[in-house]
């Protein structure tokens, strides 16, 4: 190992999860999650619908309220006030800080329909960094190029196509220049055509060692990109591993069921 992975070895996950529970009032939908995402690190969250995998992901940057358990972002706790489903973020500051840089990337695009896609990609970093005009909009036309829709910048979302919507929407997260990215079923809402821009976009991030969370029925996308693969079956992880690991040898009846069931989709 030379020293500069050591160096990396010793740093705190950029997100970690310890015992996670989380309930809609009487339904629990996650019943003790814990996981982790190294710097670089592409960590795949499979399974059934309902299963709480959404709902972790919504939990990582705190778009969700837990009622027992820890997130940490680079080592640091989130603080909370009040027990059980009153418990809630104590620090504005803090959660401010933790979405700032862990950017969400959402099934459904949710671009600012009023907003050009150039405006979409840098109202973020002008309103909630305060970064000045001039160092904001290079950066946007260059991601905009980067994922393939540079000529767009100045039409509106309704104009794009839904993959070309989905790649605004990835270029938007990465202008705020976060620590992670959180994909949330980034191309269920696609047809087949428009998946393969929005993967090979996400293919492209994880060949530059971007730290990930990715929430996916694709499970070709979860192969090609990911370190690690959880399976949440019932709020619960009922296998974790290497891609080669849950795909080729699955250990579990539930994880074989499903595997079955999607591949064969």
């Amino acid at each position: 190992m030379n020293q500069h992975e050591s160096n990396v070895t010793t740093l705190p996950p950029v997100i970690e999860i310890r015992d996670l529970h989380k309930s809609y009032g009487a339904l629990e939908v996650l019943k003790g999650v814990s996981l982790s995402a190294e710097r670089g690190q592409v960590v795949s969250l499979i399974g059934s619908s309902g299963s709480g995998k959404s709902t972790l992901l919504r939990c990582c940057n705190l778009l969700e309220d837990s009622q027992a358990g820890e997130v940490l972002f680079e080592g640091e706790a989130v603080k909370w006030r009040g027990h059980g489903l009153h418990r809630h973020p104590a620090d504005r500051a803090q959660v401010v800080r933790f979405r700032t840089n862990l950017a969400m990337v959402f099934q459904q695009f949710n671009l600012w329909s009023h907003l050009s896609v150039l405006q979409n990609v840098m109202e973020a970093p002008l309103t909630v960094l305060h970064e000045p005009r001039e160092v904001v909009e290079p950066r946007a036309r260059a991601l905009l190029e980067k994922v393939g829709i540079g000529e767009k910048a100045d039409n509106w979302p309704a104009q794009l196509s839904g993959g070309q919507q989905q790649r605004a929407a990835i270029a938007r997260a990465l202008c705020m220049q976060p620590k992670a990215l959180l994909f949330d079923e980034p191309t269920s809402a696609l047809d087949p055509e428009l998946q393969a821009e929005v993967v090979k976009v996400i293919k492209d991030l994880a060949g530059e060692h971007r730290t990930m969370i990715l929430v996916t029925h694709d499970m070709r996308l979860a192969t090609d990109v990911s370190n690690h693969v959880i399976f949440l079956h019932q709020g619960r992880i009922e296998e974790e591993g290497a891609p080669n690991d849950l795909f080729g040898a699955p250990r579990s009846d539930r994880l074989k069921q499903f595997l079955s069931a999607t591949m064969d989709a």
